[in-house]
């Protein structure tokens, strides 16, 4: 059963790793969203390639937050 269990266990990581790349690019379209809203909402006309880069620091960033483990910066232990 060793060999089910390992190739069980490569399908959900290969499920798991496609679920996260779909919200990424979904995150990162809305993202693009917000960043064009807001700068028009500032009084702002930023070209398209301004507003792609600042949506890809912000998504990235936002990704990078979010999968970092933060329970070491409130004291818990497990």
């Amino acid at each position: 059963m060793g060999i089910l269990d390992s190739f069980g266990a490569l399908v959900s990581s290969i499920i798991a790793s496609i679920v996260l790349l779909v919200f990424a690019i979904i995150s990162y379209f809305i993202t693009v969203f917000i960043v064009q809203v807001g700068a028009g909402l500032a009084g702002y006309s930023p070209g398209g390639d301004f507003v792609v880069l600042s949506a890809a620091i912000l998504a990235t960033g936002a990704i990078v937050a979010g999968s970092t483990p933060m329970s070491s910066l409130g004291g818990f232990t497990e």
